[in-house]
């Protein structure tokens, strides 16, 4: 989509590239460790795949390291354990190669990607550029799944949010926080119809028996959306613009039609998506606690997540004023509220035999 051909992390080894400006996406991957560890040694069927000479792992929505690396090296590392394992219980299963698909949007930087490789890795590594919430891969030809903090990325905007005719025209915001209900549904109904689309092209490609796991930003169940941490720091991107453009600095009506194609669902709404599917089977659930950023660096973060997308939209003369902006809205919000929040949901699926 074009609307989001500036939605890839910021390249390059600059002040403000993706690289740099990743750790708290970073400690999600760190904390789900012990989870994929488990979920490997009690999950994973190694003798349905014993005549397997090729392992293939795909890490959806890579962008350009290093948290993608860590996130493989994890995953390799638990699947060699449990190879490893199960050899003393059968003299011929061989332990396997390993191919891993790095995928992410075409507009990524994958020069930067494959720079970086880790020297000493054991897999055969390949790039997978496209969308993710349509098909990337041949049938039946994917072992293990793993995405993480890329899910919550919409397809596109939904077309009611930017249509000035509609009940739902989301002027002078840029997300579904704190808008109408009206707005929300339009929001939920394109995220639910992304999902459905995204777990249909994987139910295809992963073998029956395999695993995905997926590490969403979430907002926690029982807690409105206004209040969930994510939504909170975008809709303080928002009210910067809205300021900005009250100081003739940007339009008005910039503002009015650019909205972030983003939604953080609940645990419970995941969870009745993946049901209604069918093609998964629900392993683990789970809400992983995480310490809350600084300010500076969750502005940092921000800006390298969405700086090409702004830029794209209102030009980068702004962007330095913009994200100082943010830092100090950041500053008055969240300095003296609680350092641990329920950010990131993880979730084990399993493809099921029967579908």
């Amino acid at each position: 989509m074009a609307e989001l051909a500036g939605f890839a992390a910021n390249g390059g080894s600059g002040l403000y590239g993706y690289s740099r400006n990743s750790t708290f996406q970073r400690k999600a991957i760190e904390g789900a460790k012990e989870l994929i560890d488990k979920a490997i040694a009690e999950k994973l069927e190694i003798n349905d795949f014993s005549s397997t000479k090729a392992f293939q792992v795909a890490d959806l929505g890579c962008s350009v390291g290093p948290n993608t690396f860590l996130a493989v090296q994890n995953i390799i590392d638990a699947i060699e354990l449990k190879y490893k394992k199960c050899q003393g219980q059968s003299s011929s299963l061989q332990l396997p190669e390993f191919q891993v698909f790095f995928n992410d949007q075409i507009s990524n930087d994958f020069n930067q990607l494959f720079t970086s490789l880790p020297p000493e890795r054991r897999y055969y590594a390949m790039g997978m550029p496209g969308s993710f919430h349509g098909r990337l891969f041949p049938n039946g030809s994917l072992h293990f799944v793993h995405s993480s903090f890329s899910l919550q990325i919409l397809s596109r905007v939904p077309n009611e949010v930017v249509d000035k005719s509609s009940p739902a025209w989301n002027k002078g915001r840029i997300h579904y926080t704190n808008s109408s209900d009206e707005v929300f549904r339009a929001y939920e109904a394109q995220y639910e119809k992304d999902m459905e689309r995204f777990l249909n092209a994987r139910a295809q490609e992963i073998v029956h028996g395999g695993l995905m796991a997926l590490i969403l930003p979430c907002c926690p169940n029982g807690k409105s959306h206004s209040e969930a941490f994510v939504n909170m720091t975008i809709d303080l991107l928002g009210s910067s613009l809205v300021d900005m453009a009250r100081k003739g600095m940007i339009s008005e009506e910039k503002v009015d039609s650019f909205n972030i194609p983003t939604f953080n669902a609940s645990l419970s709404q995941v969870e009745a998506i993946v049901k209604r599917n069918g093609c998964f089977r629900i392993e683990i659930l789970k809400s992983l606690p995480q310490e809350k950023p600084q300010p500076k660096v969750l502005s940092s973060t921000m800006r390298a997540c969405m700086e090409g997308m702004i830029k794209q939209h209102f030009g980068y003369e702004i962007l330095d004023e913009l994200f100082d902006l943010l830092s100090k809205k950041f500053e008055e919000s969240f300095s003296s509220s609680e350092p641990e929040i329920e950010i990131s949901l993880f979730v084990l699926l399993k493809r099921k035999y029967n579908k």
